[in-house]
């Protein structure tokens, strides 16, 4: 099984699809039952405030569950994606082999961030993607504004990072480029041009920081307001039991962590459009 042609996600998606399905089947079975534990808390705590065991059992063989599903999928990651490595490292090598030794030692280093994406970031936004939609229905089920405000949430989040996508993948592009020139300038043996290089990829970090830095001020604002908004309208609602409080604070919390990968994730996807490009520019430069 070989990589060739275009190397991108689709393309290892494509050459290793039962390797990498059968662990994404994993995550949504593990991020399936982690995302009913506040719901079966907020039951067990009503049912011990009256003396009752039933729900606690089922929270505790939940759990028990969770963890084989959780221990067995990590320690076939490992090896499925570590084979990916592999084959993605030598057809990357294969098809820069005209390419002076600094660039191609940067791109394969790049080039495990495909991996990296599909093997660390997908799980998380997969697992972000069910507890989004399980957080919604239970809401829903508590009252629609409480859905409302977080669906509002998500939509800001969204349109901010919107905002800076383009200046993400300048900033990647430069930080990369910088990157690329490591080896040369070392080869060379020039003090100067080391301090230079140094000074050239911190300036790049620190940009590409403040900019991550002020639009996940934003978003975390607007996580500030959804979670004020939905805690002052589960108070007010009828009817509440203490469990049933709990739950609506358990799901909107768990909703703003998951809600988080979505920008995060666009951020991932910016970089990594960047590096497919540069990866696949056979050209003489």
């Amino acid at each position: 099984m070989r990589l060739e042609g275009y190397l991108g996600l689709s393309t290892i998606v494509k050459t290793f699809p039962y390797r990498i399905c059968l662990t994404w089947a994993a995550v949504l079975a593990e991020n399936f039952l982690m995302a009913l534990i506040p719901l079966l808390i907020g039951f067990a705590i009503d049912d011990l405030l009256q003396g009752a065991y039933d729900n606690v059992i089922i929270m505790g063989a939940l759990l028990v569950g969770l963890t084989v599903i959780a221990v067995a999928r990590r320690i076939y990651d490992t090896r499925a994606y570590g084979t990916i490595r592999v084959h993605l490292g030598a057809a990357l090598d294969q098809k820069h082999q005209n390419k002076p030794v600094s660039k191609r030692a940067a791109r394969l280093n790049m080039s495990r961030e495909l991996v990296d994406y599909l093997e660390g970031e997908v799980p998380e936004v997969l697992s972000a993607v069910i507890q989004i939609i399980v957080a919604l229905v239970v809401l829903a089920g508590f009252h629609l504004l409480l859905s409302a405000s977080a669906f509002a949430v998500v939509l800001l989040m969204l349109l901010t990072y919107s905002m800076f996508n383009s200046r993400f993948y300048l900033l990647n592009s430069s930080l990369n480029e910088e990157s690329e020139n490591q080896v040369n300038v070392l080869e060379r043996g020039n003090r100067k041009g080391v301090w230079r290089h140094l000074k050239a990829l911190r300036t790049h970090e620190v940009r590409l920081s403040d900019t991550e830095a002020i639009v996940y001020g934003v978003i975390f604002l607007f996580q500030i307001a959804f979670i004020v908004t939905n805690l002052v309208l589960a108070a007010g609602l009828p009817d509440m039991s203490t469990g049933m409080i709990f739950s609506i604070v358990a799901y909107s919390w768990e909703f703003v962590e998951a809600a988080i990968m979505l920008p995060m994730t666009m951020q991932s996807l910016t970089r990594l459009n960047e590096i497919t490009a540069r990866i696949n520019n056979v050209e003489e430069e």
